[in-house]
C-alpha cells in the first residue's frame, strides 16, 4: 500500500482546517466511518474535508465537535474556511470551484448559459452584470476573475477529461456584440482541441429532451466518488448520493446520444464563428 499523503496545513486555511481535523480524528482513535456514523454524511465527504477540497457545514462541524470533545472548535472555525474558500464565487458555488481543480473529468450541459470554463472575460463579464445588475462594479470585477481563473486548470500538464453539450441557441442568440460572439465562439474551439475535449450541440429541433429541467455538471475524481452539480437563479445544489448521481449520469448519456456528433458540432460553431465576424447572424 503506498504511503499516505497528508495534505499541506499551511497551504490555505481549509487546508489546516481539514489537517487538524485528521489529527483529532486520529487523536480520538476513530476512522472516517466511526466519525461519520450518525452525521447523514459520507465516508467521502469528511475525507475531502480533511484534505481541504470541500467545506465542512456547519451541522456537520456540531456533530464533529460533540464526537470528539473539540469543545466548539469547528463550529467557530467552519464560517473561516468557508469564507476563505469562497473568493470571488458565490457561496453555494465555492465548493465547485475547487473540486473541478481535482477532478478527473467533467461533464457539462449547458442549455442556457455557455459553462464558465469555456467563456471569456467579456462573456463571463456580460452574465454577472444581467443576472445581478445590483452588483457594485469591485464586486463585478471580483467574480468575473474568479471565473476566468478556474480555467487555469487547462494549463496542467493532464487536465480533466472534458465533455461539453451546448444548446444551438447559445451560439444563435448573441448576448454580445457581434465581433465578442466570434471571440468567444473561438474560444471555445480553441479550449476543445487544446484539451483535447469533446463538445456536442443539441439542436434546437430537439423539442423534448433528457435534461429539459436545466443544466447539470458530472465529476468524477482519482480517490473520491462522482458527484453532480445543478444550479438555479440564486441557488445551487451538490449531489453525492450515488443513487442520484447514477441516474444523472444515465440522463447524461441519453443527451448525448440526442446531441449532433462532435466533429458536425464544431462545425456548426466555427461556421457561427465566421458569420458573427462578418456581421451576420448565423444561420
Amino acid at each position: 500500500m503506498p504511503p499516505r499523503k497528508d495534505p499541506d496545513a499551511s497551504a490555505n486555511v481549509p487546508a489546516f482546517y481539514g489537517a487538524e481535523l485528521r489529527f483529532k480524528r486520529e487523536a480520538a482513535g476513530l476512522t472516517l466511518e466511526q466519525l461519520a456514523e450518525g452525521s447523514y454524511r459520507g465516508i467521502s465527504f469528511l475525507s475531502q474535508i480533511e484534505r481541504g477540497e470541500r467545506r465542512m457545514p456547519r451541522d456537520l462541524a456540531q456533530h464533529v465537535d460533540e464526537k470528539l470533545g473539540t469543545d466548539g472548535f469547528f463550529q467557530r472555525r467552519c464560517e473561516d474556511a468557508r469564507k476563505a474558500r469562497q473568493g470571488g464565487h458565490a457561496e453555494y458555488f465555492a465548493d465547485v470551484a475547487e473540486m473541478e481543480r481535482y477532478a478527473e473529468s467533467i461533464e457539462e450541459w449547458a442549455p442556457m448559459i455557455v459553462p464558465g470554463l469555456l467563456q471569456t472575460r467579456a462573456y463571463a463579464e456580460k452574465v454577472v452584470r444581467i443576472s445581478l445588475p445590483w452588483l457594485r462594479p469591485d464586486t463585478v470585477e471580483k467574480q468575473v476573475t474568479a471565473r476566468m481563473e478556474r480555467a487555469s486548470l487547462w494549463e496542467r500538464d493532464e487536465p480533466p477529461a472534458f465533455w461539453a453539450i451546448l444548446h444551438e441557441s447559445l451560439i444563435r442568440k448573441p448576448i454580445l456584440p457581434r465581433d465578442q460572439m466570434s471571440d468567444l465562439l473561438k474560444h471555445i474551439l480553441a479550449v476543445i482541441q487544446s484539451a483535447q475535449g469533446v463538445l456536442q450541440i443539441l439542436p434546437e429541433t430537439a423539442a423534448a429532451h433528457p435534461l429539459m429541467m436545466g443544466m447539470a455538471k458530472v465529476m468524477t475524481f482519482p480517490d473520491a466518488p462522482p458527484v453532480v452539480y445543478t444550479e438555479g437563479l440564486h441557488s445551487g445544489q451538490l449531489i453525492d448520493y450515488p443513487g442520484l448521481v447514477k441516474d444523472y449520469r444515465k440522463s447524461y448519456d441519453l443527451l448525448r446520444a440526442a446531441a449532433l456528433p462532435p466533429e458536425a458540432s464544431l462545425d456548426m460553431i466555427e461556421a457561427a464563428a465566421e458569420d458573427f465576424r462578418d456581421g451576420e447572424q448565423p444561420d
